[in-house]
């Protein structure tokens, strides 16, 4: 079996473990980042890519609830990365 690494995911009220291979974070891995930052930034890409499809790529229009999601998960992610999710995609609405 390969060598995997655990990160473990927690919250106040619930908790998870995802097991992933260290060759896949290892090619991941920018500079001296942490396996759970990997993680973290993987995590956070996708889930802005998931709100993102939701708002703009979905039929009908998104609640409002959704929408203000979407913003503060891309002002999140920009905080994150220093950049904004249409600079690191080349997509823009």
């Amino acid at each position: 079996m390969a060598d995997t690494v655990t990160v473990r995911l927690e919250t106040d009220d619930a908790n998870d473990e995802l097991t992933v291979p260290v060759a896949l974070v290892d090619l991941l891995r920018e500079g001296e980042e942490t396996s759970p930052e990997v993680v973290g930034d993987i995590a956070m890409i996708g889930l802005a890519q998931q709100v993102h499809g939701a708002v703009h790529h979905a039929q009908g229009e998104p609640s409002e609830a959704l929408a203000a999601a979407e913003s503060e998960t891309l002002e999140l992610f920009e905080e994150r990365f220093g950049r904004t999710f249409a600079e690191m995609t080349g997509h823009d609405h």
